[in-house]
This record gives C-alpha cells, sequence and structure tokens, in this order.
C-alpha cells in the first residue's frame, strides 16, 4: 500500500511540473507575441544636397607630337634628354649621314651625266636637220632618190625624240638629286613646336629603320602650363553632363589638394570594354605650378546639380516597407514603397511613398522627389515638414520586417516604441 501512495505522489508531482512547463511556454509566447515593436526613425531637415557624377581619367598635354625619322640611320648624337625644353626648329638629334652623302653625290654626277646626254642629242638634231635640208634640195632637183629623203626625213625625226627623251632624263636626274638632299637634311632632326621632351626612345649608337613605318624617337609635349583630362563616364551618367560645367579632381600625387577644371567638350565615340559602354569627356585644366603631369589617374566629380537649403531625408527611409502586421487594420503598403534594387538611383521628379510616424503610428505620404547624392534626397511638393520623423528600419521579437540597409537590434538613440 505504501508503494502505491509513493507511486501516486511521483505521478502527482510530474502533472504538476509539467502543467508549470507549459503555463510558462504560453506566457512566454503570448508576451512575445504582445511586445510593441519597435521602429527607428530620423528627422525630416534642411541642408545641402550636392548632385555629382564620378569618373576617372589620364591628364595628358594639349598637344602632344611625337618625333619620328623619315629616313633610316645610324644615330650619332642625340642633344636632349627627358624634360628638356626644346625650342621649334631646335636640333634634337643627328643620323649618321655619310651613307646620305655618297647617294647625294651618286645622284649629282647622275645629273652631270643626262645634261652631256642631252647636250649631245641636240647636237645630233642639228646634224640631222642639216643632213634633211640637203636630202630635201637633191630631191627637188631630182638628183637622189625619193628613199634617201624619206631616210634623212625619219633621222630627223629621230633626233628629235632622242633631245626630247634626254631632257626627260634630265628632269629625273635632278628629282632624284633634290631627294637625295632632302633626305640628307632629314638626318638633321629637329623639333617642330616648342614645348618639352616626354619621352626618349632611342640611344647614341642606335639603328633606325624608316622602310616600312617612321620610328617614333621622341614625343614632346607643347605647353605643360595647359592640359586636358580624358575621362570614362558611364552612359548612364553622360546624359547628366553638357561643356562649361565645372569639374573637380584629385590624383594620387597630392590626396588632399583639389584640381578645378571646365568640361570643354563630351565626344560621341562611345568605347565598350566588357559590354560596360562609355563616353570619353575632355576636362580643360590649368596647371601654373607644373604639379601635373602626362600619365596621371585623376579621380573626377562632375557637379551637375547643387541645392544650398534643400527639404532632405535619408535614402534609407525610401528603401523602408512595414511588414503587414505591423499596419493598422485597412492599411497597405503602396508599391512605391517598395525597396529599391542594388545600385539604383532615384530619378528626380519621380514620386515614391515614405513612412511617417505620427501619434505613435505609420502613416504613408507620397512624395515628389529631386536631386540626390547618395546619402540623402531633396523632397519636392510633399505636405512633409521640417522635423518630422520618417521610418528608416524596424526591430522588434514577432518576426517584423526590416529596410534592406536598416541597423538590427533594440533601444539604441533614434527608436521610436509603439505602444
Amino acid at each position: 500500500m505504501r508503494a502505491n501512495l509513493k507511486t501516486s505522489v511521483w505521478i502527482g508531482a510530474l502533472l504538476a511540473l509539467g502543467g508549470a512547463v507549459y503555463g510558462t511556454r504560453q506566457w512566454s509566447a503570448s508576451s512575445a507575441s504582445d511586445k510593441p515593436a519597435l521602429y527607428q526613425t530620423t528627422a525630416i531637415d534642411r541642408g545641402p544636397i550636392v548632385a555629382k557624377v564620378t569618373a576617372s581619367g589620364t591628364l595628358s598635354a594639349l598637344v602632344t607630337v611625337q618625333i619620328g625619322s623619315q629616313v633610316s640611320g645610324r644615330i650619332r648624337e642625340i642633344l636632349v634628354d627627358f624634360n628638356s625644353v626644346v625650342k621649334k626648329g631646335q636640333v634634337i638629334a643627328r643620323l649618321d649621314p655619310q651613307l646620305l652623302k655618297a647617294t647625294l653625290e651618286q645622284a649629282r654626277a647622275n645629273y652631270d651625266a643626262a645634261q652631256a646626254e642631252l647636250l649631245k642629242a641636240n647636237v645630233q638634231q642639228k646634224d640631222a636637220e642639216r643632213q634633211l635640208g640637203r636630202a630635201r634640195s637633191l630631191n627637188e632637183q631630182r638628183l637622189t632618190a625619193q628613199a634617201d629623203f624619206d631616210t634623212a626625213q625619219a633621222n630627223a625625226d629621230v633626233a628629235v625624240a632622242a633631245v626630247a627623251a634626254a631632257g626627260g632624263r634630265v628632269a629625273q636626274t635632278r628629282a632624284a638629286w633634290h631627294q637625295a638632299q632632302v633626305n640628307l637634311d632629314y638626318a638633321t632632326i629637329t623639333s617642330p613646336i616648342d614645348g618639352v621632351v616626354i619621352s626618349r626612345s632611342v640611344d647614341v649608337g642606335q639603328t633606325v629603320t624608316a622602310s616600312l613605318q617612321t620610328p617614333t624617337l621622341f614625343v614632346i609635349a607643347e605647353d605643360l602650363r595647359k592640359m586636358q583630362v580624358d575621362t570614362s563616364v558611364a552612359e548612364a551618367d553622360v546624359g547628366k553632363l553638357e561643356a562649361g560645367m565645372t569639374a573637380y579632381f584629385t590624383v594620387d600625387a597630392f590626396p588632399n589638394e583639389r584640381f578645378e577644371g571646365k568640361v570643354r567638350q563630351i565626344r560621341n565615340a562611345a568605347t565598350t570594354v566588357q559590354n560596360v559602354v562609355t563616353y570619353d569627356a575632355v576636362i580643360d585644366v590649368q596647371n601654373p605650378e607644373l604639379k601635373l603631369r602626362p600619365g596621371m589617374t585623376a579621380n573626377v566629380t562632375f557637379v551637375y546639380a547643387d541645392q544650398r537649403d534643400a527639404l532632405r531625408t535619408v535614402n534609407a527611409a525610401l528603401r523602408f516597407k512595414p511588414s503587414p502586421e505591423m499596419l493598422t487594420p485597412g492599411t497597405k503598403p503602396a508599391d512605391a514603397a517598395k525597396p529599391a534594387a542594388h545600385g539604383r538611383r532615384d530619378a528626380a521628379g519621380s514620386s515614391r511613398t515614405l513612412w511617417v510616424l505620427r501619434n505613435n503610428t505609420p502613416q504613408q505620404v507620397s512624395v515628389k522627389l529631386g536631386i540626390t547624392d547618395g546619402a540623402h534626397t531633396q523632397l519636392l511638393d510633399s505636405n512633409l515638414r521640417e522635423g518630422d520623423l520618417v521610418i528608416t528600419d524596424v526591430a522588434g521579437s514577432s518576426g517584423a520586417a526590416r529596410s534592406g540597409g536598416g541597423q538590427r537590434g533594440g533601444g539604441p538613440p533614434g527608436f521610436r516604441r509603439i505602444l
């Protein structure tokens, strides 16, 4: 009997313990479901919004000339080096002229020989004309055969043609002589512009060959105090740019200094690399201190809109969308409040929905957007005022939805509890 009593006591204790555990779990679940939501808000304010486009580019001189050699030969002398300042017409290098001089002398000798042949042809023409005159006189007197007269006439005509041919050879040899003289002059290489030598590709003793294409010996920049930046602007941003607008850029050599320029032109020729289409926006830059050098990489910013006192909100508020259980009955989230896709930019003038916290209740407000700088967006034609609280994120224990990029957790400054 005592054993039965003991068993009954144990069974009663186990039933009581199970009921306590079940009740505790039910109470916890009920408490969790009744736990109020927690919203993160930020106040609408006024401040500057600078809309800009960023791109990278390369610095270069406005005018860059590649100096080559028109003739082949061995470099005998180099008179300039990197960074040398040169003037127009200044001798910068010389080729060995010996072969060119020999060619010139041969061309001159050929010209002299052609002139002698012309002189000989003239003498033969005069003799043929005298022979023709005697044959004509005898033919008129019937003292010679007609065949002899015809032969004299043919010899005279041949002599005239020989003179013309000799004259042509004189002209040819004169041209060859002139060409040899020009080639000899090309052995002395001069600068075609005033500028600075930024590249030298040859050394003394090196042989250059100009048979197929002109080899590049030097690269000369006309004036490094005036430079340009060729930037690669994405096709999605090129419509925001126009000639004459101001651009700012930095270079790695002077990271704490900002340089200014103006857009000269936006070229229509597109460049496609890995299916990415870009356009060249050319920026004119003044370089009075010669800090900027050709080939430097420029990180360029184009400012296409600037509002100094704009009614604005953070972009996180435009991406926020509450979960259905967070809404009051009869309220539906608008399609415009859907989270923006990664990398999407809100177009100026488009309409979106903001969720505003009023009387501890989220309310949706339709707004028209202005310009954006990536962090803030201008609000146009809305009934919102400075200081209104817009919801950017929500955190709760009942599975409430969160915006795409908000912080998680409860209780930091900026959260409002819905009672």
